[in-house]
This record gives structure tokens, C-alpha cells and sequence, in this order.
């Protein structure tokens, strides 16, 4: 999903990766801001991380968190590198961090998709339903979950995505049909938040949820930080919000509050006060038929 490169009166274009908001233009062998992606020699954006494992596990499915996505089973979580926002907060990144300016890469093993379907298999006895691409930003390599999903398919097992959903309606629509179910982050509800502290797009994030919810089950998150986004109001904006899609789509959204942490640069705030959780969970809970509390 990029713009050619060019040649014209001598001048060469650059390529233009096409999968998040950022809209990268990259030179050949530059990286884009999500250091998965970079310029190829012909002018494609081209894969870094593609297959590159960073971490394994086979997990409950609730710790995705997934609460209505088959209960009670396991599924073999698997993350890479790579990460198209810069939250100050992120508890992963030692495995999901990357940066080519300074050749700093998580260790890895490349697990080509059939090797790893076959690792899927392997663990249905003992209650795998399939593979959960998370720890990192797993969109910016779309192309390693679509190949996989796809052969997961075939084999009857699921496929499911943990996503801080900033990327673009078109990346959705490439692996829609292949996947079961996702997690997606709605970090906040402020244009203001997502640009200045996250280095994200707010709009981008709504426009993939809402993609999302025309292919497969979607359940949705919210980390709350103290004094950042946990006020009332936000959380009154925010379910009202969630309970309009409901009522579009015709389908129950779960929703996830979480609690904060210390974490990365934020390890010297305070975790988030129960009471406020508390407090936010039933302001949700007037508008939204499923609303669960994380980490409490």
C-alpha cells in the first residue's frame, strides 16, 4: 500500500507508505515512524519486521482482554517490533520497540505463517483456539496477520487482533475477512491528547473501530491515567459514543476500563485511585450493557 517512487526530469519521488495516518514518505532504506516499514529500491514501502517474533505465549483469552470472544479458552499470543505511536506509558516496550537511527532492535526469531499455524495446532489440546497478534503495533505489518489469518482459516482455527487502531479504514478492509475478533484501543476522547501525548490521530482511531465493527466481534479499551483522561466528562463522551455504534451496528460492544500503572516514562505517576475506577465504570455502565474493570 504505497505510492511508486517516480522518475521525472531527473527527479525521484519519494514513496509514500499508505497504512496509518502518518502517510511516511520515505527515501530507499529509510525507516518510517513505526520502524516496521521502510523505502525499497524500486519505490514500495517495504516490510522490516515481517515474521520477526519477539514474544510468545500462550495466554487466556481474557487477558487480551476478549470477555465474549469464547470464554474460558487459550490462544497463542505473538507479538513483533514496530509501533506507529509513542505512548508514554506502554508496558511492552523492550519487545515492541524499535529504532533504525540507532540499530536498536528487540531480539528476534522469524516464524514464517505455516510454522506457526502448525505451532497453533499443536496447542488445541490443551484449549488453543487459534493465534492473537499483540505485545506490539501488529497492523503496521498487516501482511504477516493477513497470510497467517488466512491459513488459520483453512484450519479452522481464529484469528485475533490487539490493535491500538491507528491505522487506515483500507488495512482493515485487506484483512477484515480473515479475522475474529479484536481489541481496540480508544486511549482517550481528545483530538488534543491523541496528537500532543501520543503521537496519534484521534479521528483515525474512530474510523477504525468503526471498520472493524462491519468484519468481526470487537471489544474495546481504555487505559485510564490519572489526571489525563479520567474525568467524568470524557467518560460520559466516550460510552455515549460506543453506545451509538451498538445501536448502528446492532451488536454489543464490551467495554474495557483499565487501570494505570506505572510504566516506561510514566514510572514515576501514581497507579490510578480505585475509587475513580469505580466511579468511571458506572458512568459507563448507564449507557453500556457490557463494562468490565482491568487491572483493579
Amino acid at each position: 500500500m504505497c505510492v511508486m517512487m517516480v522518475k521525472h526530469g531527473g527527479f525521484i519521488m519519494q514513496s509514500t507508505c499508505n497504512v496509518c495516518f502518518r502517510h511516511c514518505k520515505l527515501n530507499e532504506g529509510q525507516t518510517g515512524a513505526c520502524f516496521a516499514r521502510a523505502g525499497g529500491e524500486n519505490g514500495e514501502t517495504v516490510l522490516i519486521n515481517y515474521g520477526h517474533v519477539t514474544s510468545i505465549a500462550l495466554d487466556p483469552i481474557e487477558k487480551k482482554p476478549l470477555y465474549h470472544f469464547h470464554p474460558g479458552s487459550m490462544i497463542l499470543s505473538v507479538g513483533s517490533y514496530g509501533c506507529n505511536l509513542k505512548c508514554p506509558f506502554c508496558q511492552n516496550v523492550s519487545i515492541s520497540l524499535a529504532d533504525n537511527n540507532t540499530n536498536n532492535f528487540p531480539q528476534y526469531e522469524y516464524v514464517a505463517p505455516e510454522t506457526l499455524v502448525e505451532l497453533a495446532k499443536e496447542y488445541v489440546p490443551h484449549g488453543n483456539i487459534g493465534v492473537a497478534f499483540t505485545y506490539n503495533e501488529p497492523l503496521v505489518c498487516y501482511e504477516y496477520v493477513r497470510d497467517t489469518a488466512c491459513l488459520l482459516k483453512t484450519d479452522g482455527l481464529s484469528t485475533v487482533v490487539v490493535t491500538n487502531g491507528s491505522v487506515l479504514p483500507g488495512v482493515i478492509d485487506e484483512i477484515g475477512s480473515f479475522i475474529d475478533a479484536m481489541n481496540i484501543d480508544l486511549k482517550c476522547f481528545s483530538y488534543d491528547y491523541y496528537k500532543d501525548v501520543l503521537n496519534g490521530d484521534y479521528e483515525t482511531t474512530k474510523e477504525c473501530i468503526e471498520e472493524a465493527l462491519k468484519y468481526c466481534h470487537v471489544e474495546i479499551t481504555t487505559l485510564i491515567i490519572p489526571g489525563e483522561n479520567d474525568s467524568v466528562k470524557e467518560m460520559e463522551e466516550m460510552s455515549l459514543w460506543i453506545e451509538g455504534l451498538e445501536k448502528k451496528y446492532g451488536k454489543a460492544i464490551p467495554y474495557h476500563i483499565s487501570r494505570f500503572f506505572p510504566r516506561s516514562r510514566y514510572a514515576d505517576r501514581k497507579a490510578t485511585d480505585i475509587a475513580v475506577m469505580k466511579e468511571l465504570f458506572d458512568i459507563a455502565s448507564k449507557k453500556l450493557s457490557y463494562v468490565y474493570l482491568g487491572n483493579c
